[in-house]
């Protein structure tokens, strides 16, 4: 085995068929200055195994990064232990001088502290902290390359792992080739691919292929009198196709099935792996099944000293019966250690496990684990999940989960929490209290799609109480607002003021109540008497952070509602924030978008200037969305279309990054497309955000999307429809009490009549 092949989580190479043009496709793309390949198939299918042998013999050094859900929480996680590894093996090659900021990375790979700068004092902020271990990360790279990335299985990825792709997609780093695997339809929730990602499929073989791979397996012995069968048990997947051969030449069976094909098809995939896996364990003596049960238990590297210890028996015991194993060819040796062939394998003699074994012998990795320092709680929890023991999986969980949000990681954070709450029977103080982490976790993170029905299942239980339903439905109702769905969001928070005993947060929510974009039927003096009240909440809890997110709330409400003291105030105000970059930064973007709803493009330039300047200084990479938005709206504002339609497109096509801003989005690509001229477009576009509009019970879109439907309709030459939507579009600003919202059906009411 090469050196490069030993660092993936290959089975012993074998024959290398039928991916000549895959090969070809992946060796064109490493040519180019900088490259990102995402290799995508099912498993088994070999993607490791092109990984590696397009990289083979091409002169780049390697960094090999696994993805893994049960690593302890640490974002970068993978990439970090990839470069521990080739720094290990020696070869990592050394880096030139990185940029100052690479010294982040100091403290989280301590053997190559040497080689970076010191490390700097850490940020205040978590988003800015964040943004910057990312572009210390690319710096570091940056300083390796030529280097080659290889990152596997990245469905179970961590999100700082995706951002850092993001990033490095957006900002290439020339001499670094990234070749990513990922498991045919599991990419991580949320993430997409960016333009800069070229997407190759790694297909099933032919059956031509499957011959070819029998035959080669065979030592040059025809496998065409069965290749047939061959390939449809196997479905044409390698790793299938080489246990298949593999267990007819130690059976013996090889003369016998080419005999007699048919034999091959008494057993289906994907049946056909775990019954190949059960005959070879046969073989077995007790002893050696219990200890390759407990290896599976324990990973995919099979080590003896812990799993001398989970069996309770000598060392020695253990190395024989994982030799045993690996001459019946379940384990192949890499890295000096043995391994499951493939975590296929891994997994089928785990299932193959009777069930109290299974719980035994997980519990009993728990307890091995438990003597461990630092605790490895992600692992704890998964053991003691398998071992059927809630308690210690909750409290386990809630440990990662507060491991995680300690280095800045929601999306892992809630991923635990989701985990733990989910038991039936959790006592509800226990439940409550991970129920209130959860939201706190969600409502930065990908997992608000999997939190929202928990937290409306724990809201719907009357025996709830008060204090929790008023800060986990204020929770719920954030996270539903920022999914889209507005009146459900606002109403979620209306009957959570109640329960809200604490000032402060009662403040904030009346301030969010008081925003106008949110619900048709709500007047305009119901949003105003809503940002009075959150203004005596703010005053009675004595924070000048609630006096200040009222006060910009009340300054947003001034501005919406068309005042002519609104713009004066607005700039005074933002001046008046420069002590508060993060509030400023999201107050400057919010008011931009209002100044944009009233039609003002001079404020809304002005306001956009400073909040992208914030964003950019202070890498506030979860406003950056809404900078881009904004953007995107003022540029269709003031006609500057060139190349606006393909940015929109892009936008559009990362949902997850601000689910809220899709439907103005949609509204801009309508608008846009009718200014263009292609009527049939905008108005397929206009009418699919009128009805996703008013499903969620939102007036904007939903009157500005009816009002430039009315434009077009009347263009067109529809009278009677242009009249009528113009007509809706003016009684929805007119419910609302914001005559600036109609103003331009006014306009096109105005001169239907003129006409």
């Amino acid at each position: 085995m090469s050196q490069l092949t030993s660092f993936f989580a290959l089975p012993t190479p074998g024959p290398f068929v039928g991916r000549s043009r895959q090969l070809v496709s992946l060796r064109a793309e490493l040519a180019r200055p900088s490259a990102m390949v995402l290799l995508s198939g099912e498993a088994g299918v070999g993607k490791s195994r092109l990984v590696a042998e397009s990289l083979e013999d091409g002169g780049l050094p390697v960094v090999v990064a696994h993805c893994d859900d049960l690593r302890e929480p640490q974002p970068l996680g993978p990439l970090l232990d990839g470069l521990r590894v080739a720094h290990t093996a020696g070869t990592l090659p050394p880096p030139r001088p990185p940029d100052p900021e690479a010294g982040v990375l100091a403290r989280l790979l301590p053997s190559l502290a040497d080689r970076l700068p010191p490390a700097p004092p850490a940020l205040p902020d978590p988003d800015a902290e964040r943004a910057r271990l990312l572009r210390a990360a690319a710096a570091l790279l940056a300083s390796l390359a030529p280097v080659a990335l290889a990152l596997e299985d990245l469905q179970m990825a961590d999100p700082a792992t995706l951002q850092l792709l993001d990033h490095l997609g957006a900002h290439p780093v020339p001499g670094l080739k990234i070749l990513i695997t990922v498991r045919e339809g599991e990419s991580p929730p949320g993430w997409h691919p960016g333009p800069a990602v070229r997407r190759l499929r790694v297909p099933p073989l032919t059956r031509a292929e499957a011959g070819r791979l029998g035959s080669a397996l065979l030592a040059g012995s025809d496998a065409e009198p069965f290749a047939a069968h061959l390939y449809e048990r196997t479905a044409g997947i390698p790793f299938l196709v080489e246990e298949v051969v593999r267990s007819l030449i130690t059976d013996g069976a090889v003369d016998a099935v080419r005999r007699d094909p048919g034999t091959l098809a008494d057993v289906a995939v994907p049946a056909l792996l775990r019954d190949v896996l059960a005959a070879r364990l046969r073989n077995l003596d007790e002893v050696t099944r219990e200890i390759l049960g407990a290896a599976a238990v324990l990973g995919l590297a099979a080590d003896p000293y812990p799993l001398a210890a989970i069996v309770r028996t000598g060392e020695a015991t253990v190395a024989a019966a994982l030799q045993q194993a690996r001459a019946a060819g379940l384990l192949h040796q890499r890295e000096g250690r043995l391994w499951f062939r493939h975590t296929l394998a891994r997994q089928v003699v785990h299932e193959l496990l009777p069930p109290v074994t299974r719980r035994f012998l997980h519990l009993r990795t728990a307890r091995l684990l438990e003597e461990q320092q630092p605790r490895p709680y992600a692992r704890l929890a998964h053991h003691y999940r398998e071992a059927g023991s809630p308690a210690d999986h909750v409290r386990n969980a809630e440990a990662a989960a507060d491991l995680a949000t300690a280095r800045g990681d929601d999306g892992t954070a809630a991923r635990f929490l989701l985990d733990a709450v989910a038991h039936p029977g959790l006592p509800r103080p226990v439940r409550v209290r991970l129920a209130a982490k959860l939201s706190r976790s969600a409502i930065e993170s990908v997992a608000q799609t999997s939190a929202i029905p928990l937290m409306r299942e724990l809201i719907a239980d009357r025996r709830l109480p008060p204090g929790a339903r008023g800060e986990l439905g204020l929770a719920l109702g954030r996270m539903l607002r920022q999914q889209g769905e507005a009146r459900a969001g606002y109403e979620e928070i209306e009957r959570a003021v109640p329960y809200l005993r604490h000032h402060g947060r009662r403040a904030r929510a009346l301030a969010v109540l008081s925003a106008p974009d949110t619900v048709v039927d709500r007047h305009l003096s119901e949003h105003q008497a809503r940002c009075a009240q959150a203004a005596r909440a703010a005053a009675e809890s004595g924070e000048p952070s609630a006096v200040l997110a009222v006060e910009i709330a009340r300054l947003s409400l001034l501005l919406e509602s068309g005042d002519p003291a609104a713009g004066r105030a607005v700039t005074a105000a933002a001046a008046g924030l420069a002590g508060h970059p993060r509030e400023r930064a999201r107050a400057c973007l919010n008011w931009a978008q209002g100044a944009l709803h009233v039609g003002d493009t001079t404020l809304a330039a002005t306001m956009l200037a400073t909040g992208r300047r914030l964003v950019d200084d202070a890498d506030y990479e979860r406003l950056r969305p809404l900078v881009e938005l904004t953007t995107y709206g003022l540029e269709l504002a003031t006609g500057e279309w060139a190349g606006l339609e393909q940015r929109l497109l892009r936008f559009l096509d990362r949902p997850d990054r601000l689910p809220v801003a899709m439907p103005d989005a949609r509204l801009y690509l309508a608008r846009l497309r009718y200014r263009q001229g292609d009527l049939e477009a905008a108005e397929r576009g206009l009418r699919e955000v009128i009805a996703e509009a008013g499903r969620v019970g939102a007036p904007w879109p939903l009157i500005p999307a009816r009002t430039t439907l009315a434009e077009l309709l009347l263009a067109r030459g529809d009278r009677a429809a242009g009249e009528a939507e113009a007509a809706t579009a003016l009684a929805l600003a007119a419910a609302k009490g914001l005559p600036a919202w109609g103003r331009e059906a006014a306009r096109l009411t105005d001169s239907v009549k003129v006409r």
